[in-house]
This record gives structure tokens, sequence and C-alpha cells, in this order.
């Protein structure tokens, strides 16, 4: 029996809070409703706290929402944890996330407080946020990746003591290496047990983010928080679609699986590129403009002749398209494709003046509609079966 993998999108909350990221509250529901449709578990909605913007998307999307859950953020403050309830409401499908300092830098240059004020805060929280009846909170550690481990410890049996029942571990500055974080996931599960769920929350600043997680979940972590496309602070947070389609491809040898639809996120993508204008990246893995189109020649013949020679991961899966390109890097192969697709016989030297006319010495980058004009232009081709 394969172990579930369930994602918390934080795509509206952490990657919205990055420079240039910002997004109205319709915006944020019109994503929050295609991420559900994708099979995303839990939307954070936002930080209500901190603005007005945050608290009317939290109001919205928690009223809209069908099957997915919620997930406001809050300091461990009570006033904080007050307005997120304002907003989202108390239910079973409400995620109360409390960020409680992890780090001693954190706690002595950040917050100047002891480690003493910093329980405090956590107990004094969670169980406020008990009695109003929540029956989800998490207390997230922030900066969990520099902490001790003493103090991680003590946050971990505060939290559970007065009510929480998740624990977030923050890799927050992208600190991490994968033996490192996944220690620390399973040093939290020997002390949480195994009823607590555990989730990540990797930065990417040394690009590590996905594989600190994976790292994770093979220690025992139940979830990933993860945003479309790694957005977020700095240099973004785990990318969702990479993890989702890790587990997608590699489940079955590992023993996990996951509710994402994958073919479903690509079109959430690109609406969110269109919110935050996010420029297109050429070859980011799965959402680059490139990422599965080809112009080589050998890998071109190769996926002519068998698309599994040069595509492990699957354009369609990702709900993507297939293309050839035509630079001086093809070969004569794609004008002997094209030639046949339109009906026409050629020898090989009639390919060979093709070949020199159109690809040797080109500085044209054409997808395959155009350049099949050019051919057929050069041709003067105007029906199937006509002989060069």
């Amino acid at each position: 029996m394969r172990k579930r993998i369930t994602f918390l999108d934080t795509t509206l909350r952490d990657g919205e809070q990055a420079p240039g990221n910002a997004m109205t509250p319709e915006q944020k529901l019109n994503l929050a409703l295609m991420l559900e449709e994708a099979g995303v578990d839990t939307i954070e909605t936002g930080f209500p706290a901190s603005s007005h913007t945050d608290f009317v998307a939290t109001q919205l999307i928690s009223s809209k929402l069908q099957r997915a859950s919620f997930a406001t953020f809050s300091r461990t403050q009570v006033n904080d944890v007050r307005i997120a309830l304002e907003a989202g409401g108390v239910s079973d499908r409400h995620l109360v996330m409390l960020v409680a300092t992890g780090s001693d830098l954190h706690l002595e240059n950040k917050r100047h407080i002891t480690r003493e004020q910093g329980l405090e805060e956590i107990r004094e929280t969670v169980m406020y946020a008990k009695e109003r009846g929540l029956a989800n909170i998490a207390v997230g550690i922030e900066d969990a990746s520099r902490a001790k481990y003493d103090y991680i410890e003590a946050i971990t049996r505060t939290a559970l003591e007065a009510g929480a029942n998740q624990m977030i571990l923050a890799d927050t500055t992208g600190y991490a290496v994968p033996p490192t974080f996944g220690h620390l996931i399973s040093f939290i599960r020997r002390i949480a047990g195994p009823q607590i769920k555990i989730s990540t929350h990797c930065h990417n600043d040394l690009g590590l983010g996905v594989a600190n997680v994976l790292e994770a979940i093979k220690e025992g972590a139940d979830e990933v928080q993860a945003t479309l496309g790694g957005i977020g602070e700095r240099a973004g947070n785990t990318s969702l679609e990479q993890v989702a389609a890790f587990l997608h491809y590699k489940g079955s040898e590992y023993g996990l699986e996951t509710g994402i639809k994958l073919d479903k996120l690509y079109t959430a993508y690109l609406t969110l590129q269109g919110y935050i204008d996010l420029e297109d990246s050429r070859m980011q893995p799965l959402f680059g403009k490139y990422v599965f189109s080809t112009a080589a020649g050998i890998h071109q013949q190769g996926i002519l002749n068998d698309p599994d020679t040069y595509e492990y991961v699957k354009p369609m899966d990702l709900g993507r398209e297939r293309q050839l390109l035509v630079t001086r890097h093809s070969g004569r192969t794609i004008i002997r494709h094209l030639l046949k697709e339109l009906g026409i016989s050629s020898t090989d030297e009639q390919i060979n003046a093709l070949y020199e006319k159109f690809i040797h010495h080109s500085s044209s980058c054409d997808d395959l509609p155009t350049f099949t004009r050019k051919i057929k232009h050069e041709l003067g081709f105007r029906a199937t079966g006509v002989s060069v």
C-alpha cells in the first residue's frame, strides 16, 4: 500500500508576498479554484491579520472551495488568530498555521525575545485556537534548519501539549542540504509520534528546495508546502509541479502517491503568469517555454522514431505539446519527415540541397508550420503526391 503525500499550496501567501507578485482577492480566488481542480489538498489563502486584501481573499476562498481545505497564516499572537477566525471561520476545513521562531539567531536578532518567551507565545496562542473550537492547528518552526535541536524539541512538545496536531519544519533561508533536513524530519517524527502530521516548507536559495523535500518525505514527512512555478521570497519556494511530477513518475518506486492532477497545473500556472506578469523561462523544468521543444538533429531523429528516446517526462502528462523547432542544429531528418508528411518523394541530392539552403547556415528558429511553409514555397508545392 502506498503512502499518500498531501500538498499545501502557498502560492497565494508566500508566493504572493515576494516583490512583484501581488494579486487581488478575485485573482486569488480564481487561482484557488484552479488549484482545487488540480487536486491540491489545502490552499493557503493568505495572512488575514496583515492586510485587508488577505482578509477579503480568505473570506472569498473559504466560502467557495468545495473539496479542498484552506489554511491561514498567523504569528504566534492571539490577535492574529482572532482575525484569521473572523475571516475564515471555525470549521474542520480551516487549518490555522502559526509561525514560531526557531533559531537563536531569529530570537535574538529579529524578535529580541528569549527562548522561554517564544515557548510561552506558542502555548498561549495554540490554547486560544483550541478553545475556539479549531480542530486543525499547525505550528510551523521558522528557520528550523538553523535551530538547535534542544529548542526544536521544546517547541514541538509545547505545541503538541497545548493542542496542535501538525508540525511544519521550515528551511526559511534555503540553508539546509538533504541529509541534514532529512535528519531533522526523522528527529521530529520520533518526538511527535506517528499520528502527528509533519509538513515541509522549503525555500530554494541554493536550488535545493525540491531535493530537501524529497529527502524529508523519505524520512517520514507527510505533506509538502509548495508554490506554482516555485515562486516566492528571494529564489522562491519548493516547486509544486516538480514534486508532484516526481511522485507521478517515481512514486511507485518509493511506495508513494498523491492526488495531484498534473495536467491541470500548467493552465493554472499560465493564469498566474498573467496575473503577476511573470517572465517566461526557457528551460524551467516542466513549465519552461522550450522544455518540450527539440532543435538538435540527433534528438529529433530519436523523437520522430520513438518519443521515449528523449521524453521520459511526457508533455501530454503536463497538459503540454511536443514541439520540433528547426535551427542550424537540426539535420536532414526533419526535412525527410516534412516531405513524407506532404506526400513528396525526393532523392538524397534534393534533401541535401534543401538542407544547405534552409538549415546549414540558418540563423533563424522556426516552428514546424513556419518551416513547412518555407519548404512549400521553395518547391512550388500545390498538392500532395508531387515528386521533387
